[in-house]
């Protein structure tokens, strides 16, 4: 009979550690299983940017292969600090499992944010950051790095005693910040020969006519820099207007279709180009990994490549600066 109890008792305490094992086993199946909801707020949703486009159409890829819903909420212009916050406390009201989030200010969202955390959301920055850490993650391109590599090929293109004139994109987002800093960086004792910086709040037409107000300002002015998109390209079309493309040289930071055609014209001598797509896809991915209680990565720098017209129709350059051609990444 004492046999048959303890028999009975090795079975029950056997019986409650499978029991007990396979709940938490069944709860896991079931995070992993679930639909993620996911939102993402970039700076900006504009057809005429092929940047914006590839990041999102990233995360969008990437959020329809491991099983999570993606909502894409974003101002109409890149500077709009005031309606992008409307939409990340849209965005907190939803409650989602997480929120992706590039912020066009360095310290006026970090506020919201913290509310966000406090809720239980995962915050996963894309792009740039706050000043504080208050994200789970950060994908982003390195922009020191992205900064000094335009600036060191920039030197090679300038005397000892040439103007060199800056147009940015949103002053004190950290994006302008560091690109200008690796910028100045990259050129050396050239940086010296900066004569200005502008900033365009990321709009092509303000970038034209900045950079008109240059070349008159500074008739002797060799080389436009710009940090962005917006910047670089209506930069560049100033001074294809003012046929001025052999007496300044134009480089800048990311590419569309009308920057090609403008390396192209030769008006512009070199971009940084951006791995967008694969920003954007590896920002749900860990995300995802994140919220399903996987390794993940906390901070993944997506890359860049110097684009010249001497290498821009290599094939794995070609990736860049067509993204809508092909869906790899490297």
């Amino acid at each position: 009979m004492k046999k048959t109890k303890k028999w009975l008792s090795i079975l029950l305490v056997a019986c409650l550690v499978v029991g007990a094992s396979g709940a938490v086993w069944y709860q896991k199946r079931i995070i992993n299983e679930r639909k993620l909801s996911l939102v993402y707020i970039p700076k900006v949703v504009d057809k005429t940017n092929d940047f914006w486009k590839s990041v999102i159409l990233g995360t969008k890829m990437a959020a329809q292969e491991y099983n999570a819903t993606i909502v894409v909420k974003a101002p109409s212009e890149e500077n709009d600090v005031e309606k992008q916050n409307e939409l990340l406390k849209e965005a907190i009201a939803e409650e989602p499992d997480a929120i992706l989030f590039s912020p066009s200010s360095f310290s006026e969202s970090t506020e919201l944010l913290e509310e966000a955390k406090k809720k239980g959301i995962k915050i996963s920055f894309i792009d740039s950051y706050t000043d504080e850490p208050v994200q789970n993650l950060t994908v982003a391109t390195d922009n020191l790095e992205a900064g000094e590599k335009l600036g060191k090929f920039a030197a090679t293109l300038l005397g000892p005693d040439d103007q060199i004139a800056i147009v940015a994109h949103v002053k004190g987002v950290s994006t302008a910040v560091e690109r200008e800093e690796g910028f100045r960086r990259g050129l050396g004792d050239l940086a010296d020969n900066i004569v200005e910086v502008v900033y365009c709040d990321s709009q092509y037409e303000k970038s034209r006519e900045l950079t008109n107000g240059l070349m008159q300002k500074y008739p002797n002015l060799k080389m436009i820099a710009g940090m962005n998109e917006y910047s670089s390209v209506g930069a560049a079309r100033a001074v294809k207007a003012a046929g001025a493309k052999d007496r300044i040289q134009v480089v800048g930071v990311d590419s569309s279709q009308e920057a090609v055609q403008l390396m192209e014209n030769g008006v512009f001598k070199a971009l940084v180009v951006q791995k967008a797509f694969k920003m954007g896809y590896m920002g749900v991915k860990e995300t995802v990994r994140m919220l399903r209680g996987k390794d993940y990565d906390k901070d993944v720098n997506s890359g860049c490549e110097l684009v010249t017209p001497d290498n821009m129709y290599n094939s794995e350059i070609e990736k860049l600066l067509f993204p809508f051609n092909t869906l790899k990444f490297s």
